[in-house]
């Protein structure tokens, strides 16, 4: 229970796979909150599908609107804007992040990429200050559960096609998110290794849930 000093802290939770029925990346999240839950009953929950309702890539209105002051956006730009703003509230009401993502031909999917082009904005996200970036979102956590047909991890081989982890590292630190942990579910294209490796990454995601 609360102590009535405590402020109620709350979780994103975002599934990014295309799939619905048979994610393994949303069953992993899912393991993650129904955990973090129990640990937190008194807490709130962000849900954001970006897997079965896709942001939208930003276009030209959308552009003017970002380049223009708030006072001189038409009406128009502002509409452009406005699921924008939402996403970034969302990520600001947050104190931390869970976020299933598969990988798609070495990296992320293009919805999430479209996600990440909506929230990354020097007007809310960062500020350039003296021509250098500083993100907004510091001292926030983010728990990445990736999903992937092979290995992908050092050793394997195939390291140097990870296109994913790499990436989202760089990109996330721009906006102020370095406590960044990531839990690989992998070689999921082969029956042998699958229930081992989900069930590991079941067992980290227990562990980590509890202290999240």
């Amino acid at each position: 229970m609360l102590s009535p000093d405590s402020k109620p802290r709350c979780l994103l939770h975002m599934d990014v796979s295309a799939r619905v029925q048979g994610s393994y990346s949303r069953q992993l999240t899912q393991k993650f909150v129904s955990q973090w839950q129990q640990a937190n009953p008194h807490h709130q929950i962000i849900y954001r599908d970006i897997g079965r309702f896709p942001i939208p890539h930003i276009d030209e209105t959308w552009v003017a609107a970002y380049e223009s002051e708030p006072e001189e956006r038409t009406a128009e730009m502002q509409a452009a804007i406005a699921l924008s703003d939402t996403l970034i509230d969302e990520l600001f009401a947050a104190d931390c992040y869970v976020m299933g993502i598969p990988m798609y031909n070495l990296t992320v999917p293009s919805t999430f990429k479209a996600y990440l082009d909506q929230v990354f904005r020097r007007d809310r996200t960062l500020q350039i200050v003296n021509g250098i970036p500083q993100g907004q979102l510091a001292n926030k956590k983010l728990l990445v559960i990736t999903t992937r047909k092979y290995n992908y991890r050092v050793g394997s081989g195939r390291e140097d096609r990870d296109f994913l982890e790499p990436y989202l590292s760089a990109i996330f630190k721009v906006i102020g998110l370095t406590d960044i942990s990531y839990i690989h579910a992998d070689q999921l294209a082969s029956a042998l290794e699958r229930e081992h490796s989900l069930a590991k990454a079941t067992q980290m995601i227990h562990q980590l849930a509890l202290n999240f």
